[in-house]
């Protein structure tokens, strides 16, 4: 592992950063052996929870744009199935994660050894085969000559952009212990550098010859664009044709919110001027984009008729929504397209409908992330306004899941690339803190901000006492809502009665500001939005971890902008709210119907 080298900023570095370790019978006497005498090229970090420190290791992999990465090891049992949640963020979100779990005895001598699950009608079954599914390589080492060829394997998955994503190398803990004659080159040094494969020559003229049709082009920013370093020629094509542009939450900040084509957040978190566009659109150009259900309205969002060129590093992505698909690498197929297109430009009067459309978006806007009244309860979104005024262009915020993405999606001003850190691939609730800790690692000269609600705090905040002992200093910003405030929306939007969401009035009261200081953070709670200001400030010259504690409004969200969401409502129902929401549901499938 430290023998392997890519480039980051012009500089050569290795390409894993370290190995996150939680140890345990089968994993510390072998493998920690090892790690311990490879800790001056190669560190090691211990983590609190097996989850938070996947996700930590993947928001480096994130934040640094797949071109470093690291590793993580625990022994069998929970240890290796607590993998699987970060596992799997890595796999939707297309991120590089290397994972050692322990693993049974091969000689089978202890047999059930401690922690081993016994499949009845299958011997070769382990708890790592929970792995399988959200690993893209998944191997098990049961004799040290398998080594070589696996690693090789892995190390082509996780550097390679189309197939980029977690792998899992399941070490049998005995086989751990054995010693082997290896071949020397297996140990010898290699550099591994970001392919940037063009788009085949056919699939480039057929899209430039449908993108010259286009009376109403769009382009759509994918998280693609982060990792292939293709934000200025994305700026450039949009100036250069005329293109408005609008942003996933993956792909947020590659084009700066200040820039005059960037109509922000598309979908059912998007900002109105980029939606209504969408909507109107005859010619898509959707770079480095999965095309989830958030991103198309579920499908719902494009006018009838509309043609997608898909730009995309992978084909399975490229073909989405019988899109003409242009398998090439964001930066160069941006480029070459382009090129293609050259004397081309779109229509005058669509170019001014988007500049339109995105100042009267920013108007609108402006009014819900506008200053809260000092008595009243503040909106995530006013919040988000106070965060944003109290930011510097080069801090990164961290978000994961809840009501937050949407807003952020909708709100925040990204003013550098990388700068928005969003997981809502796989939209998991606890990635936050652990996943702001991996940024921090991975920017330590920039400022990192957390914006989590106390339902996602709640569910896992352990990696704050590591942020301490690292001296990975973090600004949390902790809104508290009562409990799970997003869903509780989304719940009486869909006719049902408030349900198991909202922790008010059914526990005591959660000390949030004395449980941060337990895990070794400032603590500090603040009234409003003018306050939470002040203590932003102050927490950027405090030494260390901060946490920010503000009562939020669990009722309160945006309501302009956004789209259709496919969230089905019963057929059948007691309650008549219920069966109101479902007539509404079913108007709406009908209407995708007739635009399929």
């Amino acid at each position: 592992m430290a023998a392997q080298w890519t480039e980051q900023g012009g500089e050569r570095c290795r390409v894993f950063a370290g190995v996150w370790a939680i140890f345990g019978h089968g994993n510390v006497a072998a493998l920690g052996e090892a790690l311990h005498a490879a800790r001056d090229v190669l560190p090691t970090f211990r983590a609190h929870n097996e989850q938070a420190m996947g996700h930590a290791a993947v928001a480096y992999a994130k934040a640094l744009q797949r071109r470093r990465m690291m590793a993580c090891t625990t022994s069998i049992g929970p240890g290796a199935t607590n993998l699987v949640t970060a596992a799997a963020v890595a796999h939707v979100n297309r991120l590089p994660l290397l994972l050692l779990p322990g693993d049974v005895f091969a000689s089978r001598a202890p047999d059930p050894v401690l922690q081993q699950i016994e499949d009845f009608g299958d011997g070769l079954v382990t708890a790592n085969d929970c792995l399988r599914p959200v690993s893209r390589y998944f191997d098990r080492i049961t004799r040290p000559a398998q080594l070589p060829g696996a690693f090789s394997r892995a190390m082509q998955v996780l550097t390679d952009p189309a197939s980029c994503g977690p792998v899992t190398l399941a070490l049998c803990q005995d086989v751990q212990a054995e010693a082997h004659d290896w071949p020397r080159s297996f140990f010898e040094e290699r550099m591994w550098v970001a392919r940037r494969p063009p788009p085949d020559a056919r699939e480039l003229a057929q899209a430039a010859q449908l993108v010259r049709t286009a009376r109403r082009p769009l382009l759509i920013c994918g998280g693609g664009v982060l990792y292939s370093e293709a934000g200025a020629v994305l700026g450039a094509f949009c100036e250069r044709h005329g293109v408005p542009s609008c942003e996933t939450q993956a792909g947020k900040s590659a084009l700066a919110a200040s820039h005059p084509l960037n109509l922000g957040g598309i979908g059912v978190t998007g900002t109105t001027a980029a939606n209504t566009l969408a909507a109107e659109a005859d010619v898509i150009v959707a770079v480095g984009t999965r095309l989830t259900d958030f991103t198309t309205g579920s499908a719902a969002l494009f006018a009838k008729g509309r043609r997608i060129v898909a730009l995309n590093v992978q084909p399975f992505d490229a073909a989405k929504l019988d899109a003409l698909p242009m398998v090439a690498d964001a930066r160069e197929g941006l480029a070459r397209l382009s090129g293609e297109l050259e004397g081309w430009v779109a229509p005058g009067a669509w170019t001014a409908r988007a500049h339109g459309a995105l100042a009267g978006w920013l108007r609108t806007a402006a009014s819900f992330t506008a200053p809260a009244a000092p008595v009243a309860l503040p909106s995530d979104a006013q919040v988000i306004g106070a965060v944003q005024r109290a930011a510097a262009p080069s801090d990164i915020v961290v978000c994961a899941a809840g009501g937050l993405p949407g807003e952020l999606h909708r709100h925040w001003q990204a003013g550098q690339p990388g700068g928005y850190h969003l997981e809502y691939g796989y939209s998991c609730m606890g990635y936050e803190i652990a996943g702001a800790l991996g940024v921090k690692l991975a920017h330590p000269e920039r400022d990192v901000i957390v914006m989590v609600g106390d339902g996602s705090y709640l569910m896992l905040n352990s990696e704050i006492a590591t942020s301490v002992r690292l001296d990975a200093r973090l600004i949390v910003v902790l809104l508290d809502n009562g409990g799970f405030g997003c869903i509780e929306r989304l719940q009486h939007s869909t006719g049902n009665a408030s349900f198991n969401n909202l922790r008010a009035g059914r526990t005591p009261a959660v000390d949030l500001v004395a449980h941060a200081c337990s895990l070794g953070a400032l603590g500090r709670a603040v009234k409003s939005t003018a306050e939470l200001e002040s203590a932003i400030a102050a927490a950027r010259r405090a030494d260390r971890t901060s946490v920010i504690v503000i009562a939020t409004d669990p009722a309160a969200s945006t309501n302009a902008g956004g789209c259709w969401w496919d969230v089905p409502i019963p057929e059948v129902s007691a309650r008549a709210e219920i069966r109101e929401a479902r007539e509404e549901y079913s108007a709406a499938l009908g209407r995708r119907t007739d635009e399929a």
